[in-house]
């Protein structure tokens, strides 16, 4: 277990507003997160790709603009990683699958859109499970991204490099993908704060989806006002997402939050038989801190809850094998090289491109959605899930 103390960047508020003022450039901020990636990455494997060349362009054009009297925004030059599902000019997307390695895309995801128009500047990509199929970040195709306090342990997954990435002290801030836990556990293991929004509080467009109505687009952070200010930079509606919804007036995570009054529901199944006596303590002394503060704590149950985890590895297999079904050869990267016929070309690079977790996940998917099985299962969980949703929304 390493003893060794990582870089602490300033918040993000304070390194836009140096930046802003003169005090420090924005080539000296994203110098320095190359500078630390260049030192760490070759232990932990954070990180899959750089955006060198772009990157200090980007820093450069943004330090010409505040000579000249310029505003820039509320992120202006402060550096950050994405995770490698997220499209962004200037480097491979490749879902950390070989069935991408040589994708660079053709746009941007609005994630990234959102986050370079208030002056953030994307430096690196962070290596994950391939396409999120997993919570060790083992799975991915490249290399196995190490915890950053035990190399001996996992970063977690499936955005596990990027929660490495902000334990390490590389970047201030990355962006990660949650369709079930994918931020909140690699946080957890990471020792860094991880937020899933609700479905749709952040545009999917641009991300290498995964279960496209669960998918969700959230951020890691070493504070929680770090955290809300990148959060609401990209929160909102977009044309390009049908399922996006509104971003609430005021942020949630000012810290001047009054909780006096607010209703807290604790769930009783989450902290019952099975979970770790150490978090059921954590949950009671997060509770007991919320009432001092003003929150009413309430517990309440879920009957359905048990059946939650047999649903998600229904519904969840189902989509992703229907969203994969795109990568066949033909489009985007990569193709198996001289096959006879089409049908063996198809064969042949999916058979290749595909890791082991993602054959895994496209054959109970496929098998879950095939005629005679539709109603047995899938069907059967959709509805499942819909009796999960109204018990959520009871309370």
């Amino acid at each position: 277990m390493t003893t060794k103390t990582y870089y602490k960047w300033d918040s993000v508020t304070k390194l836009a507003s140096d930046v802003s003022e003169g005090r420090v450039s924005a080539r000296e901020l994203v110098d320095k997160a190359f500078d630390l990636i260049a030192e760490q990455n070759d232990e932990f494997h954070a990180v899959l790709a750089t955006l060198t060349e772009q990157a200090r362009a980007r820093a450069d054009l943004i330090d010409k603009q505040i000579a000249e009297g310029k505003k820039i925004g509320r992120l202006a030059g402060v550096p950050f990683i994405a995770k490698d599902n997220f499209l962004v000019f200037g480097a491979e997307s490749t879902a950390g699958s070989n069935m991408l390695k040589g994708f660079v895309p053709p746009y941007q995801s609005t994630a990234i859109e959102k986050l370079e128009a208030e002056g953030a500047i994307c430096v690196a990509k962070a290596n994950l499970d391939a396409f999120g199929h997993g919570a060790s970040t083992e799975n991915s195709d490249f290399v196995i991204t190490k915890n950053p306090y035990d190399t001996e342990r996992v970063a977690g997954g499936s955005s596990g490099g990027s929660a490495a990435s902000v334990a390490l002290g590389l970047v201030p801030f990355s962006l990660g993908t949650d369709t079930g836990g994918s931020i909140r556990q690699p946080a957890s293991f990471c020792g860094v704060v991880g937020y899933k929004p609700s479905y749709g509080l952040v545009s999917r467009s641009g991300v290498v989806a995964m279960a496209s109505s669960t998918d969700t687009i959230g951020v890691m952070a070493r504070s929680v006002e770090d955290a809300g200010i990148v959060m609401d930079v990209m929160s909102g509606k977009d044309v390009l997402d049908g399922t996006t919804i509104d971003k609430p007036a005021d942020n949630l995570f000012a810290s001047n939050t009054d909780l006096k009054g607010t209703r807290v529901g604790i769930i009783k199944e989450y902290i019952g038989d099975g979970v770790d006596p150490a978090v059921v303590v954590m949950v009671q002394s997060a509770a007991s801190e919320l009432r001092n503060a003003g929150a009413i704590v309430e517990e309440v149950s879920l009957p359905s809850i048990e059946l939650a985890l047999a649903v998600y590895y229904i519904v969840v297999p189902a989509e992703l094998s229907s969203n994969l079904a795109r990568h066949d050869g033909q489009r985007f990267q990569y193709a198996a090289e001289e096959s006879a016929t089409l049908e063996q070309s198809y064969e042949e690079s999916r058979s290749t491109g595909f890791g082991a977790e993602a054959k895994r996940r496209i054959m109970i998917g496929t098998h879950v959605l095939s005629s005679g099985y539709y109603d047995a299962y899938y069907k059967k969980a959709q509805t499942v899930r819909t009796k999960l949703m109204q018990e959520f929304e009871k309370f």
